[in-house]
């Protein structure tokens, strides 16, 4: 039985995919395409790979402190078992990433086959896929490192290419199938145009999608062999590590110390003709890594006009369009080859073709500090979530649902009071040194500095009316006592 460990890389913030994908809430936690998020359909991809030789164990996911009760939340909504949760206090790259996912794996001595994918991409053929990666599976584990090479079917110029040996050897499996596999030459960067189609017609180069199928002992010798410096900075910051139940966090400074790198460059090209064997599989599966909207609308169903419509949307002679309406109805006459994307606080529009500039419009809202770039107007928390539905020169409010048995921290605010009414269940809350409960249409004051809590004690979602008044409203005008989330002070 081969033991294996899917390990989730959940880093990156979509820029291009903005205003829906933010660094709050980034791109893998969106569903794009059909009802589960992309990091969902990522772990239920790897969740579906077992069978009578291979054992899978429930999933690590590497993740930044900001996203770790997001992927907690949407794993348990798909019904997976979280396994590990390594939190980055920063973010550096793959290669770190896949090494902390490498030492947590072999801390007991155990040495499984890794299954390493981003958590940002989507197959539109799961058989495909588990076919692919069962054979990857059964070659890793006699010692090579394989990586999976999605057949090309156009000549793009975004992805970093393999290069394969021309003609596939038959690597056996256990249960004796033979195994398509094919020797690695290189890798090669991003091509121009002419580089690209040249690279189609050959017919032995594949698209680099980042996923990749090892022992974590393997790669913990490759990275050694190649980049000692990493290898020993991810030891120093492991061996500082502090754990909380499911979630560990490495050593800070010591992981703000590694060098940033990606598992391409400081392994991966450097494997061809060395004592580590590299091979890939190739991967015919429906793939995309949905790098921008244009990607989104190509991989959606689409209408007789190749119009690819999400939400309340209303269309009359326009053709070739993608529209994603989050919160209210959104219409195109006569237009084609348009994008638009409407939340409650943004909307874009853009021209199909220039997809890839919407970075420019995120590096603006960045440089000017506008809220539009890390939130959402609706803002997701392990307790439940917040909506900010008004706000003027010294008031906001806000429409907020708690989980049932969930609360928020015991906290006090230097600058605001608050108004709460409740609208839905039943509230518990501390205000000072008294502890009320109140019901539908009821309501209570907290004064400014006062500490106080909320808390739901029901079976359903507590729902209340937030109104805060006073010379500064900030998020970050909180100081916490007492947190079930590990946020206290």
């Amino acid at each position: 039985m081969i033991q294996v460990t899917p390990v989730i890389l959940c880093g990156g913030s979509g820029t291009r995919l903005w205003p829906l994908s933010r660094t709050g809430f980034p791109k893998q936690f969106l569903c794009l395409t059909g009802q589960d998020s992309l990091f969902q359909q990522a772990a239920q991809r790897l969740n579906g790979l077992g069978n009578a030789s291979i054992q899978m164990a429930a999933p690590v996911i590497v993740s930044g402190e900001d996203h770790r009760f997001l992927a907690a939340e949407q794993l348990r909504e798909a019904g997976i078992a979280l396994g590990t949760a390594l939190l980055e206090p920063v973010g550096r790259n793959t290669a770190p990433a896949l090494t902390l996912a490498a030492l947590a794996a072999t801390e007991n001595g155990q040495d499984p086959v890794l299954v390493v994918t981003p958590a940002d991409q989507t197959v539109t053929d799961r058989a495909a896929f588990t076919a692919a990666v069962q054979q990857a599976i059964a070659q890793a584990e006699q010692g090579s490192i394989v990586i999976l090479g999605v057949t090309p079917d156009k000549p793009e110029t975004g992805y970093g290419y393999i290069q394969a040996a021309p003609h596939a050897r038959h690597c056996e499996e256990r249960s004796d199938a033979a195994i398509q596999c094919q020797a690695v030459l290189k890798f090669v960067e991003k091509p121009d145009l002419q580089t690209a189609q040249q690279y189609l017609q050959e017919g032995n180069y594949f698209w680099n999608a980042g996923m990749f199928v090892l022992r974590a002992s393997v790669w913990l010798k490759a990275l050694q062999t190649f980049r000692p410096d990493i290898a020993q900075a991810c030891q120093a910051a492991w061996a500082v590590k502090k754990q909380d139940a499911q979630f560990i966090r490495p050593g800070k400074a010591e992981f703000a110390a590694i060098p940033s790198e990606s598992v391409d460059y400081a392994v991966m090209e450097h494997c061809p003709g060395s004592v580590f064997p590299i091979q890939m599989v190739p991967l015919n599966a429906g793939w995309s890594d949905l790098g921008a909207w244009d990607a989104v609308w190509s991989v959606q169903g689409k209408d007789a006009n190749g119009n690819a419509h999400t939400g309340d949307v209303l269309a009359t002679d326009s053709r070739n369009t993608l529209v994603h309406a989050s919160s209210r109805l959104v219409t195109l006459v006569g237009v084609s080859d348009l994008i638009v994307v409407e939340t409650a606080d943004a909307v874009l529009v853009a021209d199909k073709s220039r997809c890839q500039d919407v970075k420019h419009i995120v590096a603006q809202l960045q440089n000017s500090q506008r809220e539009e770039h890390t939130l959402h107007r609706k803002v997701h928390r392990p307790w439940g979530w917040y909506d900010s539905i008004d706000e003027g020169g010294r008031f906001k409010v806000k429409r907020i649902q708690v989980k049932p048995k969930a609360s928020l921290s015991l906290q006090m605010h230097h600058h605001r009071a608050e108004h709460w009414i409740v609208v839905k269940g039943t509230a518990e809350i501390t205000n000072g040194d008294k502890v009320l409960l109140l019901t539908e249409n009821q309501s209570t004051y907290i004064p400014l500095g006062e500490v106080h809590r909320l808390a739901n004690p029901g079976s359903i979602p507590l729902e209340i009316i937030e109104v805060q008044s006073g010379s500064y409203l900030g998020e970050d005008d909180i100081v916490r006592f007492q947190d079930t989330y590990g946020r206290s002070v």
